[in-house]
């Protein structure tokens, strides 16, 4: 039985998945975080956060690096750790720092840290000859008028620092350039509290397919557990709306992609460490978005989980004890699993969403997850936005994504009154 320190989280799917994976592994696990009440607003109806069935619930300044590796040392010689792990991707480079500083399993610290902003994937990606767009990274606006001349519109404009698609944004003129610029310096810290690197990052919009790969790193070793696809709307923002596991676009393409992931995860020196690499198959090939290292959000762990049998929660749980993660893939009965999810068409709060018994019938659903009513809503910009999702399973062939989002076409939001301002961010 291994223990494991776990450090801060997002409050969505992964906290969960992620402390039941521990459990299931026969392990348990410390709970480090410095806002407890983060987690305690975000308790599921059922009970409380699974993150707080921890063995210790710590809280000290996880934003400070410095002064937390010799906080964590005095605990570590107390509580004994085997591993450190995060799901929230602003804290996996303090995670990463913490198991180096200890001798902890887990990838190299610059490699995280390398990964995590997205202004340095770019340029370590481009000194290694792996695809991707055409890119500028700049330090205020006049520069990024300049960058931005020379890519040439249409363009993407980036912070290198925020997750879930924030602030990201399509730009087609140089007036929409100034208002992406204004919107970003305009949100210098993040919702954890975490200053902002104050850098832009412009990017050649590419086009085709987007896709993300889900690999398993391991002694010196990256294996492909397979490619999922994944829509995107929202313009100009790009908000994922929905994904499938496995990606419907063919073995040339699948291969492709995986082979383009490895050599990023490869490239940006990842080890003992599960990544989802998402990739756009452009007509001149494979180029990357971005490296994530640490498993994939918005429930597409579960659709592969669903179709393989692989639990990468459970892999990530692995590698970061130093394990050799099961990944053997297992008849499930599932030929392909999907998600679609639900983004609020109006403003206001909440009131109600019609059609849920009718959908949580039919065949082939897997999961129907709903916002309750009274929640304050606005149009979605980011995938912080969702009101919801609803996943099938197609046990014939590749008809998962069809079956999700015909179904999602059943679910009607109501709302009442007009939203106050809110922070952004989760």
């Amino acid at each position: 039985m291994g223990h494991l320190l776990v450090v801060e989280s997002w409050v969505g799917s992964m906290s969960r998945l992620l402390p039941w994976a521990i459990r299931e592994g026969g392990h348990e696990f410390s709970f480090l975080t410095r806002d407890l009440h983060h987690y305690l607003r975000a308790a599921p109806a059922d009970g409380p956060h699974p993150l707080l069935a921890a063995r210790n619930v710590i809280t000290a300044d996880t934003n400070d690096t410095r002064a937390l590796l010799p906080l964590v040392e005095r605990l570590h010689a107390v509580l004994a750790f085997d591993g450190v792990v995060s799901s929230c991707d602003y804290y996996l480079p303090a995670v990463a720092r913490i198991a180096e500083h200890l001798g902890l399993p887990g990838p190299a610290a610059e490699a995280v840290e390398n990964a995590c902003r997205k202004d340095r994937t770019r340029r370590v990606l481009a000194e290694a000859g792996v695809g991707g767009p055409r890119f500028a990274v700049c330090a205020d606006t006049a520069g990024a008028a300049a960058a931005a001349r020379e890519i040439g519109y249409p363009l993407v404009v980036k912070p290198v620092d925020l997750c879930a698609g924030m602030l990201v944004r399509q730009v087609h003129d140089e007036r929409e350039l100034e208002a992406a610029c204004r919107a970003l310096a305009d949100f210098p810290v993040n919702a954890r509290g975490q200053h902002r690197a104050p850098v832009l990052l412009l990017e050649e919009l590419l086009t085709g397919p987007e896709v993300s790969v889900e690999t398993v790193s391991h002694a010196g070793t990256t294996h492909v557990v397979g490619v999922t696809d994944k829509s995107i709307g929202g313009a100009p923002a790009f908000i994922e709306t929905g994904h499938m596991f496995p990606a419907d676009i063919g073995p040339r393409r699948s291969r492709e992609a995986a082979e383009t992931a490895v050599r990023a995860v490869e490239a940006l020196g990842l080890d003992h460490v599960v990544c989802h690499t998402e990739i756009k198959l452009t007509p001149t090939g494979p180029r990357v978005i971005e490296v994530n290292p640490r498993p994939a959000g918005n429930r597409i762990t579960e659709l592969v989980r669903h179709v393989t049998g692989v639990d990468l929660a459970a892999a990530c749980v692995d590698v970061a004890l130093g394990r050799t993660p099961d990944l053997a893939v297992r008849p499930t009965g599932v030929r392909s699993a999907a998600i679609a999810f639900l983004l609020p068409d109006g403003a206001g709060t909440l009131t109600g969403i019609e059609g849920a018994q009718e959908v949580r019938g039919r065949t082939g659903v897997l999961e129907l997850d709903l916002a309750a009513p009274g929640r304050t809503v606005r149009p979605a910009t980011s995938n912080n936005e969702y009101l919801g999702h609803v996943m099938t399973a197609d046990t014939e062939g590749a008809g998962a994504r069809a079956a999700a989002e015909r179904l999602l076409t059943g679910l009607r939001p109501s709302y009442a009154g007009r939203p106050e301002p809110a922070a952004v961010g989760a």
